[in-house]
């Protein structure tokens, strides 16, 4: 069974989203063994210099690597990313399977997005849109992804 990680900066608070990634957390056990990672976003002021907010992503990505094990593919969620279908992110994903990587990591970053040595040591730089979500929400719509390319890999009618 596939090892699958998603790495997020930034903690859930809202119940609804919760409730919504436990809900693709269950739907996913069957397809993988899948980690759920949250890391502790950087306070910044209320508007902080590029200094700052660059520093900031720099303790981040010391805490997503240190969470990353060896021969682990990682897929950067970021806005300049390659868009992919569902049905794209399906291939991937049985690409990634047939590789010699151990782990598959979707990182998410927290509102200042990802910081460039995460993006520059990633298999694969992924965005979902040119628009912008919260990265909360991000994170539901890629477990969302994530189980839904697993459907239309044993060809569930799940994915119409």
């Amino acid at each position: 069974m596939a090892g699958v990680s998603v790495i997020c900066v930034g903690k859930l608070k809202e119940k609804f989203y919760i409730e919504a990634a436990a809900e693709y957390l269950k739907r996913l056990a069957p397809y993988c063994k899948l980690e759920l990672i949250e890391l502790p976003e950087v306070r910044l002021p209320q508007n902080p210099t590029q200094g700052e907010i660059d520093a900031a992503l720099e303790r981040e990505a010391a805490a997503i690597r240190g969470k990353l094990p060896p021969s682990t593919s990682v897929v950067a969620m970021c806005v300049e990313g390659r868009m992919q279908s569902s049905e794209e992110l399906a291939r991937t994903l049985g690409n990634w399977e047939q590789s010699s990587a151990k782990r598959l990591a979707f990182v998410i970053g927290g509102s200042y997005g990802l910081h460039p040595s995460i993006k520059a040591q990633a298999w694969l730089r992924l965005s979902m849109s040119p628009m912008t979500f919260p990265h909360h929400l991000a994170r539901v719509m890629l477990l969302e992804q994530i189980y839904r390319a697993y459907k239309i890999r044993e060809g569930s009618n799940y994915h119409k």
